[in-house]
């Protein structure tokens, strides 16, 4: 039997005391208060109540390392992104991956692979799909149910996967960025409990008060806890906390849930509160197999020098120490990787894009040479867009980025077959020179990459192409890679050598003119064509609002 003494706090009694917790076969067998002069607290383990793991470019045994040194004892993940790439087989390297560490890992079934049906994906998973994996003990929920068009339309592929979910008694979590109304009533009464998509306190409380459990989410770029943290005060039973999207430095060196204990701390909020939304409300939510600090209870608990600065001292997994002293006590085997990549190399001529061809009468060639386009608009912090019209840029018949005015060429391009690049334009990406290009891009995971010259996007998509998929910034002749070799999405490297070269791809992007707090990130959002309002997917420009393809030229 080990005994641990500290300043325990009840988050259920509300109530904090000096006491000693008692821990055998894993399970918490007695808490009592003992006077001691130990100063340290003892709180329940964290909870992330909605992550990608794929975000954070490693692999789940990897995450775990990273994860348990802030704190975390669970999370509630989504394999969404593996899933598109790789499908079921996806589905399943993750939960076996994730076995080789202890951080207890509950996974969900995606619901929307692909998001829709206007983008190329790897994989599909259908209504019989879902309900097979649905059927598994070791999957837990359904994951976010993006395509509400198809739950207010009805759709019968989208009806029959949530009526599997109820069948097998699991929780339909959901992803509705600014519904509300009549909408969003039927949205929440097709089974649908969750939402971590909100963007305004309105929309948030709007949601709370039919029903629904609201997510905080603090990630790289979506960053949603300053205009959402009072409601951990005002609703308490109906938040939760999650990072949804963080990206390895940002889980390195600014922390996990316990970063945004901290924020609280600092808004003064409620203590109490904030681990009813950081642990408990997610944990009765989902039916987690996690302690919470009470007899009997599995041992999963941390302990913190003082609940100002919440720095995490130890971690406890089971009963067994999983963190301890600023190190990580559990060992992770080298890993296979697996990855479907199947695009070859592009040229200047695939990215090129000619002025429209002017018509015959003098008026129709005005016209036609006045004819503005379809630009993007980037939103700093934010996975939405917004959308103007500009004049393009033309050099040779050619339509250019134009970094003078943040106008920037992009282009997807399917990393399943060579199939034609597409080409759109974004503002406020910022770049002078160079380009930055991916094979995250949500979420088909398709190549996407934006440049200020035609060479620099070309020769980053081969980089990618060469390596088979991750990250590339820089110029046409002095490149930065960071090779994901699971997927295009994950590395089996170490969290800090991944979060290390990370970091040094973003410098090199601010070197070339960026702003952007997360441009990779920020850039991984732009052909996700399930949030408003323009996005440029592997088929074409997308306008989400209108849910359909638009042309690049327009007239005002």
């Amino acid at each position: 039997m080990q005994k641990y003494a500290g300043i325990i706090v009840d988050a259920f009694a509300r109530r904090q005391f000096k006491g000693e917790i008692s821990v055998e076969n894993g399970k918490i067998i007695s808490i009592k208060e003992k006077k001691h002069d130990n100063e340290q607290y003892i709180l329940p383990g964290l909870v992330d109540s909605h992550v990608h793991i794929e975000s954070s470019m490693t692999v789940p045994s990897v995450f775990a390392r990273m994860a348990v040194a802030k704190g975390t004892v669970s999370i509630v993940s989504d394999p969404h992104e593996i899933a598109n790439v790789m499908g079921e087989e996806g589905i399943d390297y993750m939960l076996e991956d994730s076995k080789k560490a202890p951080l207890k890992v509950f996974f969900g079934v995606p619901s929307c692979v692909p998001a829709t049906p206007f983008e190329s994906a790897g994989a599909v998973l259908d209504a019989e799909a879902v309900d097979r994996l649905l059927a598994r003990k070791d999957l837990y929920y359904l994951s976010e149910m993006m395509n509400f068009p198809g739950v207010l339309s009805e759709f019968p592929e989208v009806m029959t996967k949530l009526e599997s979910a109820k069948k097998y008694g699991k929780v339909i979590d959901g992803h509705a960025p600014g519904l509300g109304g009549a909408d969003l009533q039927k949205y929440i009464g097709a089974g649908i409990s969750t939402d971590h998509e909100c963007f305004t306190y309105e929309e948030a409380v709007e949601k709370i008060k039919l029903g629904m459990k609201v997510l905080i989410r603090e990630g790289s770029s979506a960053r949603n806890f300053e205009t959402l943290y009072s409601l951990i005060d005002e609703y308490p039973e109906s938040v939760m906390l999650c990072t949804d999207d963080s990206h390895p430095d940002t889980l390195i060196y600014e922390g996990h849930i316990d970063k945004l204990i901290r924020c609280g701390q600092e808004k003064g909020l409620d203590i109490y509160n904030l681990i009813r939304a950081a642990v408990i409300n997610p944990v009765e939510h989902y039916g987690l197999n996690v302690g919470l600090l009470r007899e009997g209870d599995a041992a999963d608990f941390i302990i913190v020098d003082d609940l100002k600065s919440f720095n995490v001292l130890s971690t406890f997994i089971d009963g067994n120490c999983v963190y301890n002293n600023r190190k990580v006590l559990f060992p992770v085997e080298k890993v296979s990787a697996k990855n479907v990549f199947n695009r070859n190399k592009i040229s200047i001529d695939d990215v090129k894009l000619s002025v429209p061809p002017a018509g015959e009468t003098k008026e129709q060639i005005i016209r036609e040479q006045m004819k503005k386009i379809r630009v993007i608009v980037a939103r700093d912090g934010e996975l939405v867009t917004g959308q103007e019209l500009a004049m393009p840029e033309v050099e040779n018949g050619n339509i250019v980025s134009d970094p003078s005015r943040d106008i920037l060429k992009m282009v997807v391009l399917s990393r399943y077959a060579d199939d034609p690049v597409q080409i759109g334009f974004i503002k406020n990406i910022g770049l002078k020179k160079g380009a930055i290009a991916s094979s995250i891009a949500h979420d088909s995971h398709n190549i996407i990459a934006v440049g200020a010259t035609d060479k620099d996007i070309v020769e980053a998509v081969n980089r990618l192409v060469e390596n088979r998929g991750g990250i590339v910034v820089g110029t046409a002749d002095h490149l930065l890679d960071l090779p994901l070799e699971v997927a295009g999405l994950m590395s089996t490297r170490n969290g800090e050598e991944v979060a290390s070269r990370y970091r040094l791809l973003n410098a090199e992007a601010r070197r070339l003119g960026t702003t952007l707090k997360s441009p990779f990130m920020t850039l991984a959002f732009m052909s996700l064509l399930v949030i408003p309002e323009l996005k440029l997917g592997d088929r074409g420009l997308f306008d989400v609002t209108k849910f359909e393809f638009v042309k690049l030229f327009a007239s005002e």
